[in-house]
Order: C-alpha cells, then structure tokens, then sequence
C-alpha cells in the first residue's frame, strides 16, 4: 500500500529526515491506512507515500498550505517563480497579514518563508504573527513546479485535519492503521526551541499521549513514537519496546550546540528489519 517517495515541500524544526532509515521498517506492508497527528514537514509520509493517509497538525496555516498545494499545485507553482529571493523580500513577506492573501498567495508565502527562514522553524508571537528572522545560508531551493505537482498526487491520497492530536486519534484511529507519533519535546516542561506557536506540547501532554497509546493498542492500532531521549519519555512510556537511536539534532540557538542527539522511538510491535 505504498507509492513512489515523494521530496517533503517543507524544511520543518524537528523533522525526522535524518532518521528516516530507522523508521522505515516499522511500516507494516499490511497496514490500511497511515495516520499522522502532528504532521509537521511529514517527511515519514512522504517517503512511505501510501495509497491512504490521514494528515492532522494544530498548526492550520500548515494543513491550509498542504490543502491548497494538493488541489492547486500549478498555482502555487506560478506564484512562488517570480518572488525575489533575498533578505529583503522575506522581511516583506513575513510582514504581510496572509489573512488578506487568496489561499494560493497565502500558500507560496508560507512555503517561502518557511524555505528562507531560519532552521525551518515555526513559531509566532503572541498576536500570532510569524516572526522567526532570515537565514542566509543552507535553505535549498524552492519546491519547483515538479516537485510541487508530485506532493499534489500523494496529499490527494490523505485527508486533512488541524485539531489535538488526541481528539483526532479517538475519532479516526481503527484496526489496521499505523499511527506515527512525532511531538514537539516536552522535557521538564521546558520551551524547546523548536516548538511552535501559541500552544506548547508540555508534560501533561505527554501523559495523555501516554494514556492514548494504550486506547490504540486496544483497538489493534500499530503504533510508533519519537522522541527525546529523556526521563520523562522513558518514564511515561515505560510499557511499550523502547529503541534508543542518535539523530542530528539541528535546532538550537547557536550553531555550535548543534549536534548528534539521542532520540527514543516507541513502538507496540517489531519493525521488520532491525
């Protein structure tokens, strides 16, 4: 139940790009339906690319880029070619109020910004407006016409959701699925650099997430989680097979605390290649 890997659109804080080969081999060739609930640059998904999908992200300027990318690839396309690129220009962008923006506008600024940004982080001040300062260097290119259209055919495939992680779950999860979990770190309830806008995964979202995956197994629901590699995780998600694995964590205020990190997948049942 699996199409052609796709490139992700976005640069995201947090992606899991990097371990990517670790994650792989827990998709069950079986599985029904791929289910993610804090999408962010959905890189697991883009790589399995399955024939059905659920997407879901608290942050809705992201699910409303993801839609109108999926049904107006060509638009988006058209709109990002002539933005200049430069300091300049993103500072421009960032200031303007995307609400008076039509949704393909709106799309090719966010994806702009977010290509252009620093580290592809995510996050707004209190009056919600984006506000996270230019890079110089090692964006990458813009998402050309052609990559654009190709994520269009595997969005068409998954349906669209910006709600809490654990309303979303309750409601769609069903035998058969595979959730993959990827939330923002939560360690000592401290703000991560990498969490974004006005709502913060903090501790006692952890313990729901916690609670929650004993709801999927229930229900027959495979599941992975990632994670910090932390006491609160190892603590909360003591019941199920833990993995300690390193990835390159690469968000952090400065560029000499960037660094290999240790990460905890959770999982439910085995992958299928150690």
């Amino acid at each position: 139940m699996t199409g052609i890997p796709v490139a992700p659109l976005l640069r995201w804080a947090g992606s899991k790009r990097g371990l990517l080969p670790k994650l792989l081999p827990y998709w069950p060739a079986t599985a029904k339906r791929y289910i993610e609930p804090f999408a962010g640059s959905a890189a697991l998904f883009f790589a399995i690319a399955p024939k059905a999908a659920i997407l879901n992200d608290v942050n809705q300027e992201l699910i409303q880029t993801y839609r109108t990318v999926r049904g107006r690839s060509q638009q988006v396309a058209a709109a990002l070619g002539p933005l200049p690129r430069g300091k300049r220009s993103y500072l421009k962008l960032r200031k303007a109020n995307p609400g008076n923006m039509s949704a393909v506008d709106r799309a090719a600024r966010f994806i702009f910004l977010n290509r252009y940004c620093f580290n592809g982080l995510y996050r707004t001040n209190e009056d919600g407006h984006f506000n996270v300062p230019y890079a110089s260097k090692r964006t990458g290119q813009l998402p050309d016409r052609e990559q654009l259209s190709r994520a269009a055919g595997c969005l068409r495939r998954a349906q669209l959701h910006s709600s809490d992680f654990e309303t979303l779950l309750k409601a769609e999860a069903r035998k058969g699925d595979f959730v993959y979990l990827d939330p923002p770190f939560a360690v000592a309830n401290r703000r991560v650099f990498r969490q974004y806008g006005p709502q913060v995964f903090g501790l006692e979202d952890l313990e729901r997430l916690a609670t929650l995956l004993d709801v999927l197994d229930n229900r027959g629901v495979k599941f992975v989680v990632s994670y910090a590699y932390c006491t609160e995780a190892l603590q909360y998600l003591s019941t199920w097979t833990q993995r300690k694995v390193l990835s390159y964590r690469n968000i952090a205020g400065f560029v000499t605390q960037r660094r290999r990190a240790a990460e905890l997948i959770v999982s439910n049942f085995a992958p299928a290649v150690a």
